[in-house]
């Protein structure tokens, strides 16, 4: 198993290689990984990262950990591009670097010259090589916000390696119940049920939420449907609203922001009442006149969220959902496509009555109806999706209070 796993890396870097010659992205993921300048840091704590996502997830514990320890130094791998490129420079780290290629000699050199204290994984990256360094030193690894389904590698007949790689684990907090019973049938007992740590950070962001004076301006006093991380099949639907509700204002922050999407999503939109966020500067009107806003950068949507009082999650009419949690933690009910059954808030918020699941045209309208003409019904969401959200606080202190006496 361990040869066909070590075939498969290999394949997929050199698939990678090939479209980097084609792709930003995959280009991006290369070059970052040529020469990697590792420095010693001897009793880091290490933190791993599949992209920007993970970050923001795992990101109450590391900003926990360093308050605790502040002379502990923090390195922080990523495993994406998305992650790499806009977290690289992040104070909260001592180095930031691409988890290189897992290969034995890779993860040799680079716990050899990185020293760790611990390592600390959040949600789903695993990595045969570099556990098995961490395991065969006496690395502490930790798993947080873990969640384990019946569909995942580790329960299927072919899933010996990746078993075993759970057998390296230190200690695993997940997110629910159902995790830590799968993970028992596995003979696994060294877990705790601490929940996710999302909703630590998404609660602290609504409670001191960055202000955005130009968006404060563009809402002026109006209620605004913000659609965030969507995607093309969703702002096909969602821009057919625009038309329907004239008191409301739009913000869209799509998912991906390369020119060829900002186009087409804007060939959907009004074009006399809609405006870029990079264009504002050069408005001759003022903001508060237009009606639908184009948010064309990354890193701004968590804090949007303040400002709209419904949302719509994008992702849904693809591989999954993107983060409801941002909206809901402002107490904005989530509407997002069908595609949402892995993410467990998702069903949760339907359950509540705060959250809908779209399918097409129709449906989204009926709902818009429900949520955007009935004040009574969106404060009853509203109070609903909040409360949730403060509930399911407490995975930090959580895992960090187990940490610091292990």
């Amino acid at each position: 198993m361990l040869f066909t796993y070590n075939i498969v890396i290999k394949f997929y870097y050199a698939f990678v290689w090939l479209a980097s010659f084609f792709n930003k992205k995959a280009a991006l993921w290369i070059n970052g990984r040529k020469n990697i300048a590792l420095k010693p840091l001897k009793g880091c704590a290490w933190f791993h990262f599949a992209s920007l996502g993970e970050f923001e997830q795992g990101r109450p514990v590391l900003e926990a950990l360093k308050a605790k320890y502040p002379a502990k130094p923090i390195v922080v791998t990523f495993f994406s591009p998305s992650g790499y490129e806009i977290r690289k420079n992040t104070p909260l780290a001592d180095a930031v670097y691409y988890l290189p290629l897992d290969t034995a000699t890779n993860a040799r050199h680079f716990i050899d010259t990185l020293q760790p204290e611990m390592a600390i994984f959040t949600k789903y990256e695993y990595w045969y090589h570099f556990f098995n360094e961490l395991d065969k030193r006496d690395i502490p690894l930790y798993i947080i916000s873990g969640i384990f389904r019946p569909g995942q590698v580790f329960f299927k007949w072919y899933g010996g390696l990746h078993r075993k790689m759970l057998g390296m684990v230190s200690h695993f907090f997940v997110q629910d119940d159902d995790s830590k019973q799968l993970l028992a049938n596995l003979n696994i007992t060294n877990v705790t049920v601490s929940g996710d740590t999302r909703f630590d950070r998404v609660w602290e962001n609504a409670q001191n939420p960055k202000e955005l004076p130009v968006i404060a301006a563009f809402k002026a006093g109006q209620k605004v449907f913000v659609a965030g991380s969507t995607w093309p099949k969703d702002e096909e639907l969602l821009t057919q609203l625009i038309s329907l509700y004239p008191d409301w204002k739009f913000i869209f922050a799509p998912h991906e922001i390369g020119e060829d999407k900002i186009d087409h999503l804007m060939g959907l939109l009004p074009e006399n009442e809609t405006v870029r966020f990079s264009k504002i500067s050069n408005l001759k009107s003022h903001v508060s006149n237009l009606r639908v806003l184009v948010i064309d950068n990354i890193g701004m949507l968590s804090s949007l969220y303040q400002y709209g009082e419904v949302a719509y999650i994008g992702g849904g009419f693809g591989v999954g959902i993107h983060n409801t949690l941002e909206a809901a933690a402002f107490g904005l009910p989530v509407v997002f496509g069908p595609n949402y059954q892995r993410f467990r808030e998702a069903r949760e918020l339907i359950a509540l009555n705060a959250g809908t699941s779209i399918n097409n045209a129709n449906e989204l309208k009926q709902v818009a109806n429900r949520l955007m003409n009935d004040e009574e019904y969106q404060a009853s969401a509203s109070a609903k999706i909040k409360t949730y959200v403060r509930e399911n606080t407490g995975a930090t202190e959580s895992i960090i209070n187990y940490i610091s006496v292990n």
